[in-house]
């Protein structure tokens, strides 16, 4: 059984490292610090962690201010809302200056689980990935979480990072390298190819697992930057594989499978099948049944590689 840690754990403990190595790393939150583990930056380094309370715009908006000030501002609450009620002042105070504020947001997806439909974000990807002078990043596990905040804090400008509630196994060891803009091959496959992005990446490695037993050579990449979206390793898998299927916790429209459609219609057509949430929002229950009830698993997966073949 691989070792779960939830990616918004080791965002609460990358914030703590950072803040011991720069002084001017500073935190925001909109009263939510418990659950996005800011609390742990808080502890350490109380004069430079502001709550702003259960105001989100003005969470980002006083973000933007201590970036003019060469502070690197960390915002953090649940995805829905920082993506959602806040989206405006992203676009405008963010975003159209380029200021180098960074919205690491966490509980985004279906495994927000017990919270429902209103706390599921599954659109915040398409909604950052549509904005100018934003990058968008979405680790796999909490090593790569880690090295997502640490990039994110040396790049400057907007940066969103998408953060996880529930535990999820830990894929990659201390030698990985994260690099804001490249995918990452973690399988090889001459059949068809596997993109997963954010928690989905530890099921397409089992898919393909799984797949290895009927005879099906399957590639599976790692897609943790959504924007700006690594066109290379795509191609390369549209030419050297029979087809694509991308994997994400989120609506199907805008995010990853979008970006992947994008870049083969425009250089390499090949055949694509999307999973994610088919345009629907979600419910109440436990996280990995609410994954099973939308299809975002492996058996689903499995599927999804033979229609392919069966082209």
């Amino acid at each position: 059984m691989a070792n779960m840690i939830a990616t918004r754990d080791a965002y609460g403990e990358a914030l703590k490292e950072l803040g011991k190595k720069n002084k001017d790393i500073v935190v925001l939150d909109a009263d939510l610090s418990g659950s996005t583990k800011t609390a742990i930056f808080a502890k350490a380094y109380p004069d430079r962690f502001f709550n702003v309370g259960i105001a989100e715009q003005n969470l980002i908006g006083t973000a933007a201010g201590l970036a003019t000030t060469g502070k690197i501002p960390f915002a953090s609450t649940f995805a829905v809302f920082a993506t959602g009620r806040a989206y405006e002042i992203i676009r405008n105070s963010v975003c159209y200056p380029e200021l180098n504020v960074k919205i690491a947001a966490t509980h985004a997806g279906l495994t927000v689980g017990e919270d429902g439909a209103t706390h599921q974000a599954l659109e915040d990807m398409s909604l950052m990935r549509s904005l100018p002078n934003m990058v968008v990043l979405n680790p796999a596990d909490a090593v790569e979480t880690k090295q997502c905040i640490y990039k994110a804090a040396e790049h400057h400008g907007p940066v969103y990072i998408r953060l996880g509630r529930s535990k999820v196994p830990v894929i990659f060891d201390e030698d990985y390298k994260f690099e804001i803009g490249k995918g990452v091959e973690l399988r090889e496959g001459v059949d068809v190819t596997l993109i997963a992005t954010g928690i989905m990446v530890s099921k397409a490695l089992s898919a393909a697992e799984k797949l290895a037993k009927e005879g099906i050579s399957t590639r599976v990449i790692n897609m943790s930057t959504i924007k700006p979206i690594d066109e290379d390793i795509i191609i390369k898998a549209a030419n050297e594989t029979k087809g694509i299927v991308t994997i994400e916790e989120h609506n199907i429209i805008g995010g990853l499978g979008s970006a992947v459609a994008e870049v083969v219609s425009q250089w390499k057509p090949t055949y694509v099948e999307r999973i994610g949430t088919m345009d629907v929002f979600g419910e109440s229950g436990d996280g990995e049944l609410l994954l099973e009830k939308y299809g975002l698993n492996e058996g689903n997966i499995i599927d999804k590689v033979k229609k392919i073949l069966s082209k």
